[in-house]
């Protein structure tokens, strides 16, 4: 139980930290992190759905980084290609209805990934904070669910910040 402690832990650590970080790239590297750790732990929990998208997750995030070596269209087409995966990966690990919050959650957060568009990593964190929080709680898994409150105030936090405050002060 304390591997799966420590995995959790790392997986909060890396989450809060990515969404902090205002450049794209290195806030998608430690996002990259998050979904190793979180995998890990959702093997452990033995939360299959979220396991695999953890994985998905990371292998996207990873092309994500990479954004600029691929043409419009290909980066088009593996936008299109994980969603797909996502929601295969739903009916393949379907443990009933709350398989759709993790399902849900990674779809929103990839959109946002994908785009360029740091304010909607921001907000993706909000999305996941709510979505992941509560497929947590279902697992009993207390840690994570405090991780994805703190991820959920963290981003309102963020968005405050960078986005609302931002703007409200470029207007006046």
């Amino acid at each position: 139980m304390k591997i799966g402690i420590t995995f959790s832990i790392l997986a909060f650590v890396a989450l809060i930290v990515s969404i902090c970080i205002k450049e794209r790239k290195k806030s998608l590297v430690v996002q990259s992190l998050n979904c190793l750790f979180e995998a890990v732990y959702d093997f452990i929990i033995l939360a299959y759905t979220g396991a695999i998208l953890s994985i998905i997750n990371f292998i996207r995030t990873f092309l994500f980084i990479n954004k600029e070596k691929f043409s419009k269209t290909l980066y088009l087409i593996i936008l299109f290609l994980f969603e797909s995966i996502i929601i295969v990966n739903c009916i393949l690990t379907w443990g009933g209805l709350i398989s759709l919050l993790p399902t849900i959650g990674s779809l929103i957060r990839t959109y946002c990934l994908w785009q360029s568009n740091m304010k909607l990593v921001r907000i993706s964190g909000i999305t996941t904070g709510i979505l992941y929080g509560s497929y947590y709680i279902y697992y009993n898994s207390w840690f994570m669910v405090l991780g994805d409150l703190i991820l959920l105030i963290t981003g309102i936090y963020a968005v405050w910040k960078n986005d609302i405050k931002h703007n409200s002060k470029l207007n006046k």
